[in-house]
């Protein structure tokens, strides 16, 4: 789109459920996490996925002076007190739970099979009740816009009942010495999410970089699945409020992909390993499907065996082949094509539709123009035509090409490189085929 862009993500690594699993795995915390956030970090790049900042959670450099100062400043507003508390905490979620809000066998929606902690406990607590109007104006309003509509209503619907305050730190003892200290008591560690969700400010400047932190700050989007939408659409907001910082103006609040109709979980067992999809059909057919095939609103079930079936139809014999057949024909020509001057950009409906978040129609559209190029090469048969009249027929579908390349970077950026590069002229030649089709 040609705007200046930053996209930052990262690891929320000062979990409880970390500790525990290095000690599992008997090894150091700080090694573990970092062994395992750098997994991630790979696991972006094999995907061809761009990020400008991988901020840490275990980074106290940046994040910990950056997290400690927004609790500071929430204190300064008079919304953090001490108080003795019991409750049922969720290791998965990183969450207390009323036990109104668990299933029939008193466990978390989100990691079923999995017992909830009791914990009793002396810890800080957050004033979020103070916020309940505050963040329901800024929702209904979409000051704060949440999308879809369905989870904005279902925000609004839980802003609905009265809030309860929540607890924002951890003992020590409980915390197993893990985690950003508490400004000002060395007893205890500040609350995972309460410094997760500040990942989006240290990553960007905040407390350590004035200049940055302006530039940047407030996002434009937080890109989220739906099994923290409370989290990003409520206690984030009101710690903000509560700081007097700005609040991100969007959240995009994607569905889960699934696997025979349930979440994909290591409790359940049904894991698929993205490196190995990647290494078998290639990141970018990876990206297609999982973002030309799925609503990204709702759930959606996986099967390695329509990724295959996509690859063959779609990519193999329809993008793959189109790009082989103008190549060749270019190339039987044998006449030259000078790139358009004034270069290619994305069109408005393109646009428009990304601006939507419907990534499916966006691909649906683009894989149909080139579907429409190999119809028109079947109706009007240019092998038949001779050298000057097959350079003219071809040039108004290769200028198309090349403008659908670069719609087609944000989704395919292996592909759409590889065609800009081919189709980048005067000359074009045919080469190895951008998708082999699958035995």
């Amino acid at each position: 789109m040609g705007e200046d862009v930053l996209v930052l993500s990262g690891g929320d690594e000062n979990a409880l459920k970390n500790v525990q699993a290095a000690e599992k795995a008997g090894e150091e915390i700080q090694s573990f996490v970092d062994k395992n956030t750098e997994k991630f970090f790979e696991l972006t790049k094999k995907l061809n996925c761009q990020f400008d900042v991988w901020q840490k959670g275990s980074d106290k450099v940046h994040h910990f002076p950056s997290s400690q100062k927004l609790w500071e400043l929430c204190d300064k507003a008079g919304d953090i007190y001490e108080k003795a508390y019991e409750g049922l905490y969720c290791i998965g979620c990183e969450q207390f739970y009323l036990p109104s809000e668990l299933n029939e066998n008193g466990e978390c929606f989100e990691h079923p099979g999995k017992k909830l902690e009791a914990v009793s406990e002396e810890n800080y607590f957050f004033k979020l009740s103070r916020y309940q109007k505050q963040l329901t104006d800024l929702i209904e309003s979409d000051k704060l816009k949440i999308i879809p509509t369905e989870r904005k209503n279902e925000v609004l619907s839980f802003l609905k009942e009265p809030l309860q305050d929540i607890s924002i730190s951890r003992s020590n003892e409980r915390a197993k010495n893990w985690g950003v200290p508490v400004p000002n008591d060395p007893t205890q560690r500040i609350y995972v999410w309460f410094d997760a969700l500040n990942i989006y400010q240290s990553g960007v400047g905040f407390g350590w970089d004035e200049k940055k932190y302006k530039k940047w700050w407030p996002a434009d989007l937080h890109v989220i699945g739906k099994g923290i939408t409370r989290f990003h659409a409520v206690y984030w907001p009101a710690f903000l409020l509560s700081a007097k910082l700005e609040l991100p103006k969007a959240l995009f609040i994607h569905g889960y992909f699934t696997v025979n109709g349930q979440k994909i979980s290591k409790t359940l067992g049904n894991v698929v390993d993205p490196a190995g999809l990647i290494e078998k059909y290639g990141a970018d057919a990876l990206r297609y499907y999982l973002l030309a095939k799925f609503n990204p609103f709702t759930d959606g079930d996986f099967s390695e065996e329509k990724l295959k079936d996509v690859y063959n139809g779609e990519l193999a014999n329809g993008l793959g082949n189109l790009i082989s057949r103008i190549a060749k024909l270019c190339e039987k020509s044998g006449g030259v094509f000078p790139r358009d001057p004034a270069g290619y950009e994305t069109r408005p409906w393109v646009a428009e539709s990304l601006e939507k978040f419907r990534f499916d129609e966006t691909l649906h559209a683009l894989v149909s123009r080139f579907g429409s190029i190999d119809k028109e090469i079947n109706e009007e048969e240019p092998w038949k035509l001779n050298s000057q009249t097959l350079i003219a027929t071809l040039k108004p579908w290769i200028e198309e090409i090349r403008n659908l390349a670069v719609e087609l970077n944000s989704f395919l950026p292996e592909t759409a490189e590889k065609i800009e590069k081919q189709f980048k002229g005067p000359k074009i030649k045919a080469e190895a085929p951008l998708f082999p089709r699958l035995s």
